[in-house]
């Protein structure tokens, strides 16, 4: 246990966004995976993080204070 842990800021959902709007998408060139919220009118991943684990996905979602309910992404 640390002396120092700091409690971390649970931070909203982005507005227009739900928890089902949590994707992963990974690169076909470079295999790199990011997490985000996205958006279907456009496509595209917004407030995309890199992911380097799994540790990275439950930080991901523990970040916005959701609970994962499984591994459908």
């Amino acid at each position: 246990m640390s002396l120092f842990h700091r409690k971390q800021k649970i931070l909203p959902i982005p507005e227009g966004f739900t928890k089902e709007d949590i994707r992963t998408e990974s690169s076909i060139c470079t295999g790199e995976t990011v997490i985000g919220f996205f958006n279907h009118a456009d496509r595209k991943l917004y407030f995309a993080e890199l992911v380097k684990s799994g540790q990275d996905i439950d930080n991901f979602y523990a970040r916005y204070g959701i609970r994962r309910d499984s591994d459908k992404n």
